[in-house]
């Protein structure tokens, strides 16, 4: 070997040893000058190590068999020069596969420590705080040989004994009655929300029938109030129609008068005529006896003449005397029955309690007698006496008194007119 620079690539160490040095040189990754003669050169790997740390059949702390397989990665710390000198005093010159060996049976022991310390629920279910126990636990033991645990991961816990199984079974069948539960509790809810939303839809229902019948409701008011209004414009046009039926049959039989009398005039007037001619045929003939004729022609005709128009003028009379007689009877009958009413409205307002005492008054005599009527219609009355107060026929007479003496307390109890005080005050 001839002296110079010798160089290692990132995965291994440089350790130089001789001359000028008191302990090894060591030059991870790098390169460094030596003198073949009089210095020593070895290296070492810095390649991470992957351990899979079987431990079979360990008893936990529950006495329970179980086996676990633990995967670690491993390496030589090249960048701690005192963790690199310790791992070049234990494994200098020793191949990969001792030093593999070594860290994978120290972690093998640390790992076999922890599942007797543990029990098997712990590890099961708690697999991260299994992992950091024997990743702190084998981290401290193998720093003193230069080795760093980069990582542990617990890969698989195995049991012969069904105990796993076991649990697994248990938590299934918890999975299965939560799962059971749940769907209960769903179905439960979904019951409730249904019976929720077919109260609201009744809600909305019931809603919407009060609205109907509110409409139908103001519709039968409106309805009412607009019957009632043709009612009684209806009741007006049949009073105004009879008002004017009576106006113009009453002016049909004026003019039915003025025809008659008309008619009348024109037979005088043509009997008139008649008369004329007569006369003049007589004149023309024996006018001597037609005068006497004449005469008496005349005066009859004057005599039918005035009975004619006196008739109708009794009977256009005695028609306007009707109107007027029927018109003056109506008004004087609501003239007097307004003035009774009002009379009497004052004579209650100034005499009320005077007034309804009277009619009380008046009324007490058939109250006694409304209440001795059962009595007369009773056959037989059978009475028993305890010794004391009237017997017979005064005890059941002063039964009807009581009765009717308890009639003024009813009386001023619902109208406040006390009848006893206001007669003794009369009085």
């Amino acid at each position: 070997m001839t002296w110079g620079f010798v160089t290692c690539g990132p995965n291994e160490a440089l350790v130089i040893s001789g001359c000028c040095y008191t302990k090894p040189h060591l030059v991870p990754g790098g390169r460094a000058f030596i003198w073949p003669a009089i210095h020593k050169i070895q290296r070492i790997s810095l390649n991470t190590m992957t351990l899979q740390v079987e431990s079979p059949t360990v008893y936990t702390s529950q006495g329970v068999p179980i086996s676990v397989t633990g995967i670690a990665q491993v390496k030589i710390q090249g960048q701690n020069e005192e963790m690199l000198l310790a791992a070049c005093e234990q494994f200098l010159g020793k191949k990969e596969s001792e030093i593999r060996h070594i860290a994978l049976v120290t972690l093998e022991g640390h790992q076999r420590a922890i599942m007797g310390s543990m029990t098997v629920e712990e590890i099961y279910k708690d697999r991260k705080k299994f992992s950091k126990q024997v990743f702190e636990v084998a981290s401290s033991d193998l720093v003193n040989m230069g080795i760093t645990v980069v990582s542990y991961t617990l890969k698989d816990i195995r049991d012969e004994e069904g105990y796993l199984l076991s649990l697994g079974m248990a938590r299934t069948a918890e999975v299965k009655r939560d799962a059971r539960i749940g769907e209960a509790e769903a179905r439960c809810d979904a019951q409730i929300k249904e019976a929720i939303a077919e109260e609201q839809r009744m809600a909305s229902v019931f809603l919407n029938d009060t609205e109907i019948a509110k409409a139908r409701r103001d519709f039968e008011l409106k309805k009412a109030a607009y019957d009632a209004e043709v009612q009684t414009k209806t009741a007006e046009a049949e009073l105004a129609y009879e008002l004017q039926a009576c106006k113009t049959k009453q002016r049909i039989k004026e003019e039915q008068m003025q025809i008659k009398v008309v008619e009348r005039t024109q037979e005088i007037a043509v009997q008139e005529q008649e008369i004329a001619r007569r006369e003049r045929e007589l004149e023309a003939t024996i006018r001597r006896p037609a005068e006497a004729e004449k005469y008496k022609v005349e005066r009859i005709a004057e005599a039918n003449n005035k009975r004619v128009l006196l008739e109708a003028q009794a009977d256009a009379e005695a028609i306007k005397l009707k109107g007027d007689a029927e018109a003056f009877a109506i008004a004087a009958k609501a003239n007097a029955e307004a003035e009774q009413m009002a009379k009497k409205a004052d004579a209650w307002r100034e005499y009320r309690e005077a007034a309804m005492i009277d009619m009380l008054l008046d009324v007490l005599p058939k109250v006694a007698a409304e209440v001795a009527a059962p009595l007369s219609q009773t056959k037989k009355i059978t009475m028993v006496s305890t010794g004391h107060g009237e017997i017979g026929a005064a005890k059941l007479t002063g039964e009807v008194l009581n009765i009717v003496n308890k009639v003024p307390d009813l009386v001023k109890s619902m109208t406040g007119v006390d009848i006893v005080k206001s007669v003794h005050a009369a009085a």
